[in-house]
């Protein structure tokens, strides 16, 4: 891609506005903790001190509608204290400019790092460093700072309080992403009526799995309905695929494949009412068609040995999934119920059958204190420090930008300097696309948003109260519409920030001078820090790939390898396997999404290339899939020829992760003798089309890079 084009799309991206469900009682919270505090400190200290205070508010709001699965008043506390030592610290070496530049290009540099432990972190700390430019202009004394940054932490306690005593929707993020995660499944069993080798993506699992790591106190008030069906949602995925798969189910036409078709559509509902369910908290109400094809007598007249199975199978794991999910179900932590049958024989529940696998009582998973999770996150900044790390090329970057920023904003004739170099740390992210498309956002709304404050002060002459209301409605807006667009979000954001200094006495005209022109100077210096130390995903797009298969196989080893050693359908090391090849997908396509953008060569992997690619490896994976829905169970009769299938797939796959990286197409000659001989050796029809699948879809990808 060019890069007129590729500026021009990042332009749209930045400058669109997407249709969202608001959340306005939500933020009506956010805006009423803000004015609180503005109001208290307008009060009792005056303006100055309201200023600082409604920035730690502000942010404080900010920080807990960022997608994260902590209690929202832990996040707000930990961005009020954060900001507040970034704000005392600054003002500390303010009065110096190389001690207060070197404080800068430090917190700048750390801040750059925190994104190794996530997005939610490293947009806090970017915030701070923000921020921190404004509030250390504030004060007059160290006393007077320690007392500001004193309010700004209030701000953060205020917003935490209010979290607590005026609940909306608890445990609204945790529904929504299981909810998420059966609905897709929903989904992928309607679209298997129609393709029976149809794609999933499995990003809605492994964000409901995100989503189940809670805290000590977390786990003692989970509703009891958050804790069994996700993993139950794992488990029906297989079921669905091997029993719509011609290859290893049913065959594409007839008798069998349209008793598939409706037990796939009454599976369609059932996953539905069960996501509907959990979503809003009510009892699953599933309707009496899909139930009764569920429980059709005849269905093991009509569907061979191993797909009736599957269909008792899935109808088992249909009942847990519905008892589980009802509310006040009662279980505890991490169980999953496998004999609905006993407990609820009502007619909106499938009866469950002797064929349900027994499930154990998994750990349930947890999620650290942030106490706790210090050490783990300041490793992993640690480990970033190393030549070719993305991270680290983003902190070093959005270092000397701001830097860069703050010393052109001392220098040029206009006041608030600090502007340039606040617009550069919040726009600067550590991908191209993102970076680029948030600086035409960010200018295109400050420019609206100072435009429109601007003509309110001028026509309205509000006075000091009447700004703090108008900059509070601002704060409204932000959080309402913030979901919706960066540029939105940032119309409200320029219009807040004017109304705000205008109750410290600013000057409206100053205001809208300096702050369109150093909005511009930030974020060019933004775009042009990037062009010129860049980080592009492109490069490394075989390295992604090459991940990918390597986890693949060892998935599709790990599968095998139970055939040889059966232990039952839910083998730890299965699971795990798993998990890493789902993190080597989604890693790839999100690197491919942002290689997509980059104004770069493709070095050898055309798009054509890498989606073949894909195709291949999401292929692999299915196999993989279909022969983990049959596994054995444990203690029956041992397959030995399976290990060695597992080895060939491990030392296949590896090898040619080894070729994928150095430009060459792999050769899968070995794994093809071992499939040979296991087409001798093995009678099961299942497991000798599943390794001829695992076979082809790596000479799929064999022949994609090839053309590459």
């Amino acid at each position: 891609m060019s890069w007129l084009r590729a500026l021009r799309e990042t332009a749209r991206s930045g400058l669109t506005v997407e249709r969202r469900r608001l959340a306005p009682v939500i933020a009506a919270r956010g805006a009423l903790g803000l004015a609180l505090v503005m109001g208290f400190s307008l009060a009792v200290f005056g303006p100055a001190v309201a200023v600082s205070s409604a920035f730690g508010a502000f942010q404080a709001a900010i920080a807990t509608f960022q997608r994260s699965w902590r209690p929202r008043p832990t996040l707000a506390l930990a961005s009020g204290g954060s900001l507040a030592v970034s704000t005392f610290l600054g003002y500390l070496t303010g009065s110096h400019t190389v001690l207060f530049l070197a404080l800068l290009l430090l917190w700048t540099f750390l801040s750059g790092l925190a994104w190794a432990a996530g997005p939610t972190a490293g947009i806090i700390a970017s915030s701070n460093v923000a921020i921190m430019l404004v509030t250390v202009t504030l004060p007059t004394s160290v006393a007077t700072a320690a007392g500001h940054a004193a309010m700004i932490f209030a701000g953060g306690v205020v917003q935490a309080a209010l979290i607590v005593l005026l609940p909306v929707r608890p445990w609204g993020a945790q529904r929504d992403a299981l909810a998420d995660a059966l609905a897709a499944e929903a989904d992928y069993a309607r679209r298997l009526r129609h393709d029976p080798v149809a794609p999933f993506d499995p990003v809605p699992l492994m964000t409901a799995r995100s989503a189940a790591a809670v805290t000590p106190r977390q786990a003692r008030r989970r509703p009891a309905e958050l804790h069994g069906p996700r993993r139950l949602a794992e488990r029906i995925r297989p079921v669905l695929a091997s029993l719509a798969d011609p290859a290893v189910g049913v065959p594409a036409e007839g008798p069998q494949r349209d008793r598939v078709r409706e037990l796939l559509a009454a599976a369609g509902e059932i996953l539905d009412a069960a996501a509907h369910a959990i979503r809003h908290g009510e009892p699953v109400r599933s309707t009496p068609a899909a139930v009764a094809a569920l429980r059709t007598p005849d269905t093991g007249t009509i569907l061979g040995d191993r797909a009736h199975r599957a269909a008792r199978r899935l109808a088992a794991l249909l009942g847990d999934v519905v008892e589980t999910a009802e509310p006040r179900t009662e279980t505890s932590p991490g169980e999953v119920r496998t004999s609905p049958g006993e407990a609820r024989t009502g007619p909106a529940t499938p009866t469950s059958t002797s064929t349900s696998t027994p499930a154990t009582v998994p750990t349930p998973r947890t999620r650290p204190t942030l106490l706790r999770l210090a050490p783990f996150v300041l490793a992993r900044m640690r480990a970033e420090v190393r030549p070719g790390s993305a991270i680290l090329r983003h902190a070093l970057r959005v270092s000397g930008v701001t830097a860069a920023g703050y010393l052109l904003g001392l220098a040029l004739p206009f006041g608030h300097g600090y502007w340039a170099p606040m617009a550069s740390v919040m726009v600067m992210r550590p991908d191209f696309s993102q970076t680029y498309a948030r600086s035409v956002a960010r200018f295109g709304g400050t420019l609206v948003g100072v435009a429109l404050a601007t003509a309110v002060v001028r026509t309205a002459h509000p006075g000091t109260y009447l700004s703090a209301g108008l900059a509070v409605l601002c704060a409204f807006g932000m959080y309402l519409l913030m979901r919706t667009g960066y540029a939105v979000s940032q119309v409200c954001v320029a219009a807040y920030v004017v109304f705000l200094l205008g109750m410290e006495g600013s000057g409206v005209g100053q205001t809208v001078r300096d702050r369109v022109l150093l909005t511009l100077l930030g974020g060019l210096l933004a775009m042009l820090g990037y062009a010129l130390y860049p980080a592009w995903e492109t490069p490394r797009l075989r390295g992604r790939l090459a991940d990918w298969l390597t986890t693949s196989g060892r998935y599709a080893a790990a599968v095998a390898a139970r055939y040889a050693d059966p232990a039952g359908p839910g083998s730890p090391d299965v699971r795990e396997a798993l998990l890493a090849a789902r993190a080597a997908r989604v890693a790839w396509h999100d690197a491919l999404g942002r290689a997509g953008h980059e104004p770069v060569r493709h070095r050898g992997l055309s798009h054509a290339a890498a989606e073949g690619a894909g195709h291949a490896l999401a292929e692999f994976g299915r196999a993989a899939m279909l022969l983990e829905a049959h596994l054995p169970e444990r203690g029956a009769p041992p397959l030995p020829a399976a290990a060695g299938l597992a080895e060939a797939l491990r030392e296949a796959t590896e090898r040619g992760a080894k070729a994928v990286r150095e430009r060459r197409a792999p050769a899968w000659d070995d794994l093809r003798e071992t499939v040979g001989a296991w087409d001798a050796e093995v009678t099961d029809p299942l497991l000798r089309k599943a390794a001829r699948l695992l076979l082809a879809a790596l000479d799929e990808l064999s022949a994609a890079l090839a053309d590459a």
